[in-house]
């Protein structure tokens, strides 16, 4: 059996959380979830303040690794390993959770594993779902809009990126735009459901397009632009707003899938296929709804994971590191944190992708 403490800070969510497996060919099993939001500490300022995350995990790290261990109802002495995202991030929050787990790792003694964040989100439906390799992967959040191939455990191909901003990064830019709160993922789809989708005729940037690449910069402005015409916005006017952008979303989505799924077919041949979406974004009903609808027209098999496993969590840190610790990849003690940490490190740098945006 193996148990895996995890940890996460690398932006506004303080988590810790235990996993295990009694073998490796045995199903994952959460023990513990534990998760602090700073959501009401950086709503004022309309996003994630790096400085005050950082303090926040500061000051709340250790009771959350306490909860875990009492909830998981384990102590240091059953963990068999700490793995902990060492990017990407915000490199404050970062240094608090890696010091904090290399602390741990000494004084137990124990090994230190080193987690790519966006690996965590990339592998959680092998735990959640029993998900075999390969498969296709959207990551969509505040600081990523990604499409992969992941082939196997460390093997990732990316065939598509974000040229501007990141698809949870426009969601919340709108909301700040309408004068919605923060955060403004959730705000933007409570306003759509009561909108009227076809009223503004917005971008829908990059389809049509033989490249799998996302722009999302034209889109919120063309939001700008229209909310700058009708000011002051009635209520129904941010409504329509929010309607309109999410649709103009959705479809984009829904265009860059299909030419990924045409070219999964040529690339892995037909049989069994299966779509993971993973980020922050992947809470959206609306895109959950579309890429269901979409992955049944072309045969292939969604997985979403739970609500709580979309956002920022430590079970899927504890998870990555529960299989590299079985294959026998560990860190060092002198791993330096990575404020970005590409998946695929081969794949091109596009000119204007790589932003920092609020979420890795």
């Amino acid at each position: 059996m193996t148990i895996i403490l995890g940890i996460e800070t690398s932006c506004d969510e303080t988590a810790a959380a235990v996993v295990r497996r009694e073998s490796p060919d045995a199903p994952g099993e959460i023990l513990s979830n534990t998760v602090y939001s700073q959501i009401s500490d950086h709503a004022a300022y309309g996003g994630v303040v790096p400085e005050i995350a950082a303090r926040a995990h500061v000051e709340g790290l250790d009771a959350i690794i306490a909860r875990a261990l009492a909830e998981a109802e384990m102590t240091f002495d059953n963990i068999d390993a700490v793995a902990v995202t060492s990017g990407p991030g915000l490199i404050g929050g970062l240094l608090v959770g890696l010091m904090t787990a290399k602390a741990i790792a000494t004084a137990r003694g124990l090994p230190l594993i080193a987690v790519n964040h966006l690996e965590g989100h990339a592998l959680t439906p092998r735990l959640t779902d029993g998900l075999e390799f390969p498969y296709l992967l959207l990551l969509v959040s505040g600081g990523h809009s990604q499409i992969l191939l992941v082939e196997g455990l460390g093997t990732y191909r990316r065939w598509g990126t974000t040229i501007d901003d990141a698809l949870g990064e426009a969601f919340d830019k709108t909301a700040k735009l309408l004068g919605l709160p923060y955060p403004g993922g959730p705000a933007v789809e409570r306003e759509a459901a009561k909108g009227n989708p076809k009223r503004f005729a917005l971008p829908r940037p990059m389809k049509g397009e033989e490249r799998l690449d996302f722009s999302f910069s034209g889109l919120k402005t063309a939001v700008r632009r229209e909310a700058t015409a009708l000011a002051p916005l009635t209520d129904a006017d941010i409504a329509d707003l929010c309607a309109s952008f999410q649709a103009a979303v959705t479809d984009t989505l829904a265009d860059r899938m299909r030419r990924a799924f045409a070219r999964y077919r040529e690339e892995m041949g037909d049989g069994a296929a299966d779509l993971v979406v993973a980020g922050g974004v992947a809470a959206n009903t609306a895109i959950r709804t579309m890429l269901a609808n979409l992955c049944a027209e072309n045969d292939f098999t969604l997985h979403a994971p739970p609500l709580n496993l979309c956002s920022d969590n430590a079970v899927m840190i504890a998870w990555a590191g529960l299989e590299h610790y079985e294959r026998g990849e560990l860190a060092t003690l002198d791993i330096a944190p990575r404020s970005r940490w590409p998946l695929d490190p081969a794949a091109e740098a596009l000119i204007g992708a790589g932003k920092r945006g609020a979420k890795a």
